[in-house]
């Protein structure tokens, strides 16, 4: 009992510091309810996000070859 309290408090924080990363990482996007959906997918794909609202995207190099079925970039 006491190891699936653990795995879920470890899958709640994952989960909940990636929410907050990608408020960060949108909050001056033009279109940010967009912005946050494609960022949380990407999130959840790479298990990071880059610091900052833009650039950056050397520090996750996951995160930054994701592309959407036209080849650009689908991580904002």
């Amino acid at each position: 009992m006491k190891l699936v309290f653990v795995t879920f408090l470890l899958v709640s924080l994952i989960l909940s510091s990636s929410l907050f990363e990608c408020k960060i990482r949108c909050s001056k996007a033009g279109i940010r309810a967009r912005c946050l959906k494609y960022c949380g997918i990407c999130c959840a794909k790479c298990k990071c996000v880059p610091s900052g609202t833009y650039g950056n995207k050397h520090e996750c190099p996951c995160y930054r070859d994701l592309k959407n079925s036209k080849g650009k970039p689908k991580c904002p």
